[in-house]
């Protein structure tokens, strides 16, 4: 069927939750730009303090500022519209703004995957081929690889957002959800092609999310089975420690989403509220919480922040003294 008489839309209005009553668009906003300054703070921070410490300017920590820096662009690209909404009431986003926030939330999604994977190869040589480390994983080398992370989903995006525009819109312009997602925008539009639409989107996101965490999946593998093998129990133990954070930012990113897709297919349906929620959830949780996790479980960043506190407590106490 040919739609001859839809219009282009000129803006989408984004819903959010739809069972929140008035009195609490306060309330939410404000956890809403808690959660920003977190994000912003904590990644902001992770990339200062890893270009100003050369101590810490090594390939593991690199990639843990490619990480922040997609992190941080996420919280960026999403939370300012969700404040707007509860906060000032404004609801609306021009149609063209709407896919342009699509295109950013599954590009830094896809870029992040692929980091991801380059995080993992970095763990696998550190520890199944530790010999080989310091000629195949420099500075250099994890840049160029961050870059591809960077670049390959580029192409896949912009295919996306352009099959999704030759679609007609003939629905209703409401987003059921708090920003601009695949999903939300084509149950907008009508004919045919949606389903198409649908299914090329959806094989050019399994092979961004599926093809990297399958690599992922056997480095860690690997890295456990070499650890157990291990026949020092202190060497186990420090071992495990240096690719700790990994592990846990890696199942931040990939536990949540896959939990939801496997509900889905399973037929276990969440209320519009609830899927919301996951989704921000598995969205901005790892946004806000990675920079504790580079903190607190990476040896090196740790005791580069314990070093400094004690000099800057030093300095206060001599100069209180004085």
């Amino acid at each position: 069927m040919i739609y001859t008489n839809v219009t282009r839309m000129k803006s989408f209005f984004i819903l959010g939750f739809p069972g929140l009553s008035q009195p609490y668009y306060g309330p939410v906003s404000a956890l809403f730009f808690f959660i920003y300054l977190a994000i912003a703070i904590g990644n902001i921070f992770i990339l200062a303090f890893v270009m100003c410490e050369k101590s810490l300017q090594k390939p593991t920590y690199l990639v843990f500022c490619h990480l922040a820096l997609n992190d941080l662009t996420f919280g960026t690209v999403t939370l300012p519209k969700i404040i707007s909404k509860y906060w000032f009431d404004e609801s609306l986003i021009s149609f063209y703004g709407c896919f342009t926030q699509m295109f950013f939330v599954h590009y830094l999604g896809s870029a992040q995957s692929f980091i991801l994977l380059v995080m993992a190869l970095d763990r696998f040589i550190a520890i199944c081929i530790p010999l080989r480390y310091p000629v195949l994983i420099t500075n250099n080398i994890i840049s160029v690889l961050c870059g591809f992370a960077w670049f390959i989903p580029v192409s896949l995006m912009v295919t996306i957002v352009l099959h999704t525009l030759t679609l007609p819109f003939c629905k209703d312009n409401v987003i059921a959800q708090c920003y601009c997602d695949h999903i939300s925008i084509t149950r907008q539009a009508c004919g045919e092609d949606v389903i198409i639409v649908q299914v090329t989107t959806l094989v050019m996101a399994m092979f961004s999310l599926l093809l990297p965490l399958a690599f992922i999946l056997f480095s860690y593998i690997s890295i456990i089975v070499v650890i157990l093998k291990m026949s020092n129990a202190t060497g186990r133990k420090k071992t495990l420690s240096t690719c700790t954070p990994q592990i846990f930012i890696t199942c931040l990113f990939y536990l949540p989403r896959c939990f939801v897709y496997v509900a889905n297919t399973i037929g276990f349906a969440f209320s519009l509220d609830i899927r919301i929620l996951l989704i921000l959830l598995y969205s901005l949780f790892p946004a806000a919480v990675n920079p504790i996790i580079y903190c607190f479980k990476t040896q090196d960043i740790k005791q580069t922040l314990i070093t400094k506190l004690k000099k800057t407590r030093v300095g206060i106490e001599i100069k209180l003294a004085y």
